[in-house]
């Protein structure tokens, strides 16, 4: 996935905080909070934010968050679902399509909670 290319389709400026972000999120296999991410990062908090929240204006990033209570982000890929452990918070990208359908209403993401088979096992 190319970030200037991202960028430019977006027609939003490329600054380098935009691009650390976005090499981050696209290097990752799974979605990242910012707890995760800020030791890489040369800015602040609210810079990251303010990025972050304008990659999601331009449906660049998804978004949710999760039992702990902090916001995860991805790279928009495809549209998928994510299982979030109820013990654990471990939280993995469902790429099987779910047959969920609400009438007079579009569907694009589910989030599932329950036990993962981790935890699963030690009950």
């Amino acid at each position: 996935m190319n970030i200037e290319k991202i960028i430019d389709i977006k027609n939003i400026k490329l600054t380098t905080a935009r691009k650390v972000i976005l090499e981050i999120l696209i290097s990752s296999n799974k979605p990242l909070s910012y707890e995760d991410i800020k030791n890489e990062l040369s800015m602040d908090k609210a810079t990251f934010y303010r990025n972050i929240t304008k990659f999601e204006e331009e449906n660049i990033i998804n978004s949710f968050e999760s039992n702990d209570k902090k916001r995860y982000f991805e790279i928009q890929k495809t549209k998928h679902s994510h299982f979030i452990c109820t013990n654990c918070s471990q939280i993995e990208c469902i790429h099987e399509k779910l047959n969920f359908d609400l009438k007079n209403y579009q569907v694009d993401n589910i989030i599932i909670k329950g036990l993962c088979p981790k935890c699963l096992k030690n009950i």
